[in-house]
């Protein structure tokens, strides 16, 4: 809970953050030799830009971090890269209306100097608070078979088919999810500065650059997650 007060959530809206950001990652994942060396040394993809996608910079004391991408998925606006590569696990939840937050691109600056073990929990501390704010029925995660653990631990996700074929990178993937209302509650009694306040929500989800409200989201209740 004190960490929080050192971590800024920073949502990318110019070409220099989202240029920052790219560089990160292009580090980030050449260090864990996930992706092959590019000349641009940065690593952008064609959701970036997706009207339903929102790229956070996460600063520790004024310093770059590390990096979340949060996509939300609905039928109306289905596309993201979860949806992308496991589009026969995910499509028919979102045909049954079911809205899907996909956070993506996390990443962590490789200099050991500029981390602290609770990082990755203060990062992906993001995607639930977007699960908050756009009402999911759906959490997902897209993760190496070596991170399972993590995301089972924090997020009670389960895995829902065996790792695949990833784009850009070259390391296979595995679909994690799990129903956000269901085990919501019992997140938030083990780490709760996950909850987060209607204003932080607005700060961080609207765009300084056009006046968005939230996606036009089926109200409570909704039906159980068929995929458990």
């Amino acid at each position: 809970m004190e960490l929080l007060d050192r971590v800024d959530y920073r949502l990318v809206e110019t070409s220099a953050e989202k240029e920052d950001i790219c560089r990160l990652r292009y580090r980030a994942y050449t260090h864990e030799g996930a992706i092959l060396p590019n000349a641009s040394r940065m690593l952008t993809d064609r959701f970036d830009d997706l009207p339903n996608s929102w790229i956070f910079g996460v600063y520790l004391e004024g310093n770059l971090a590390s990096s979340i991408r949060i996509t939300v998925a609905t039928a109306d606006q289905p596309m993201s890269p979860a949806v992308d590569a496991f589009s026969d696990l995910l499509e028919p939840e979102l045909a049954r209306g079911k809205v899907i937050v996909d956070p993506n691109r996390f990443v962590a600056d490789p200099n050991p100097v500029k981390r602290i073990p609770e990082l990755p929990y203060l990062t992906v501390r993001l995607g639930y608070v977007a699960c908050a704010h756009f009402n999911a029925d759906i959490g997902t995660a897209t993760v190496r078979k070596e991170h399972q653990a993590f995301y089972r631990r924090v997020f009670l996700q389960r895995p829902l088919c065996e790792p695949r074929p990833y784009p850009t990178l070259t390391k296979p993937l595995c679909l994690m999810a799990a129903d956000y209302p269901e085990v919501r509650d019992r997140i938030f009694q083990r780490y709760p500065y996950f909850r987060s306040s209607q204003f932080e929500r607005r700060m961080l989800f609207e765009r300084r650059s056009e006046s968005l409200a939230p996606l036009s989201l089926p109200p409570f209740p909704f039906r159980k997650l068929a995929v458990g």
